[in-house]
């Protein structure tokens, strides 16, 4: 008897495979000289880059501090004035105590362009429609000053957890994060927001693999889905906005069907009220949209947005445009009501006068901090869930305090039995307006802490009898809480 074969089935094609079969798609598309530069460009490695949080730190004052202190060698990215490229490090980027509080983000430089894109009002309303991980819903925080709101959604429910952590450590007090379908806002809140960020699930198809986000194969049906569905969320974003709003549409793919195929469509059946802007002071170098695919022309119009080819600036690949709605548009056919679960039927509890008097006068004597004026600066009110404390934006509970969230606002502290505990999120925030309550170790002691060691307790090293110190060295350097017992120092993470 003969036995049959095993069919093997092919291996998938490597990331570097991959990699040049979407290259040579892309040849018809450029120049010979572009695309000789494109192909040079691929075989450096991507760069590192680093954007700094306005909300904790300042670029003349702390980079340099920084760049002497784990020997940095920093470039500035050409559109994003808090934005720099890690030519070299002694110490890795992702691997310093600034890092790790949230005194400046890691992104590919690519993606610091959407959100500079946008000219926005004080105190804007801004929806970011697809915001996880939340890169980029720190940016829009950091470009408001982290006043008026910033409302993050997500589709996926499993993403949620990871853009909540990212905006607590950003300090993001001006955020709320739902979790819906992006196609439903334009139904469900119409004309409403100064501004929208879609910043739209794509096939990825950026020339740059990395480890978490490696390129895969996609198929043409696959592409012509993600394309609908762009669109379908492009529509959504553009009712949601107000007439004179502001929409930035991008991607992280440079496939034209996904970019100026999506604009091209959108704006054929809403040209009507919508205008696609000119972006060419936004950049130091053109990097216009393709008029087409290869196969299907598109209105010379969407040249007006901006792709950046790697070659371009040293990115990834990376498509963005930016949209003003100038007349209304009409309502679709059917609609649902706005989903509602008011707050305080979730466990919350708005603090009355006597409650936050106290929580304020709290503060005031343990660190010398006076944190109803800074609730007062952000346009927040205290609230209480359970025995956690929270600054909740004053825009949210005003517009959408029946919107069900997953998150809102940023942690003040906790109630515990030796008083007011300060949540980490809002030491890093505010550290530096702490008056007292500090306990000041050597940078030996500093860095011991940095690995979660405790220290010994020296009462000539604390500024106040705290059970709760804030931990910085020498030189002021934050680690954030720290509890004091039994004679040792321990920092307290989380």
């Amino acid at each position: 008897m003969t036995r049959k074969k095993r069919h093997t089935p092919p291996a998938p094609p490597s990331g570097t495979a991959l990699v040049q079969n979407a290259l040579e798609g892309y040849r018809p598309l450029l120049s010979q000289e572009d695309f000789a530069a494109l192909q040079a460009e691929l075989q450096q490695p991507l760069r590192n880059a680093l954007r700094l949080n306005p909300l904790k730190a300042d670029v003349q004052r702390d980079l340099p501090r920084w760049a002497e202190r784990y020997g940095w060698q920093l470039r500035p990215i050409p559109y994003c004035k808090e934005g720099f490229w890690v030519e070299a490090a002694q110490t890795p980027i992702s691997q310093t105590p600034e890092h790790a509080l949230g005194f400046y983000y890691i992104q590919d430089a690519a993606s610091m362009l959407p959100v500079e894109l946008f000219d926005l009002p004080p105190e804007p309303l801004i929806l970011d429609l697809a915001a996880s991980p939340g890169g980029k819903t720190t940016h829009l925080v950091a470009k408001t000053g982290d006043r008026g709101l910033v409302l993050a959604n997500d589709a996926s429910r499993s993403r949620l957890t990871a853009l909540r952590i990212v905006l607590n450590n950003w300090g993001a007090s001006s955020t709320a994060i739902t979790n819906f379908p992006g196609e439903a806002f334009g139904a469900w809140l119409p004309d409403t927001f100064d501004a929208v960020l879609l910043d739209a699930p794509c096939s990825m198809e950026n020339l740059r693999p990395t480890d978490s986000h490696p390129m895969r194969p996609i198929s043409a049906r696959e592409r012509s889905n993600l394309a609908q569905r762009q669109a379908r969320l492009l529509h959504s974003a553009l009712r949601a906005v107000r007439t004179g709003g502001q929409v930035v549409y991008s991607t992280c793919t440079l496939a034209a069907e996904e970019d100026e195929g999506v604009l091209n469509q959108v704006l054929g059946e809403l040209g009507h009220a919508v205008q696609l802007d000119e972006l060419t002071q936004r950049l130091p170098n053109p990097a216009p949209g393709l008029t087409t695919d290869g196969t299907q022309v598109y209105d010379p119009i969407v040249q007006r947005a901006v792709r950046l080819w790697p070659h371009r600036f040293g990115t990834s690949g990376f498509f963005a445009a930016r949209l003003t709605r100038t007349g209304p548009l009409p309502s679709p056919q059917r609609s649902t009501p706005l989903p509602s679960r008011p707050l305080q039927g979730t466990g919350w509890q708005a603090l009355n006068q006597a409650e936050s008097n106290a929580l304020c006068a709290a503060f005031e004597e343990r660190y010398g901090f006076d944190l109803c004026a800074a609730l007062t600066a952000l346009g927040c009110q205290a609230w209480r869930w359970g025995k956690t404390y929270h600054a909740l934006p004053e825009r949210y509970l005003t517009r959408f305090a029946s919107l069900p969230v997953h998150a809102v606002g940023l942690p003040i502290g906790e109630e515990t039995s030796a008083g007011i505990l300060p949540a980490q999120e809002w030491v890093a925030r505010f550290a530096a307006q702490f008056q007292r309550g500090h306990y000041r170790t050597s940078t030996a002691a500093f860095e011991a802490g940095l690995r979660g060691q405790p220290l010994p307790y020296d009462p000539a090293l604390a500024d106040c009898d705290c059970p709760y110190p804030i931990l910085v060295d020498e030189t002021g350097r934050l680690l954030g809480r720290a509890s004091v017992s039994a004679g040792w120092v321990k920092p307290l993470r989380r």
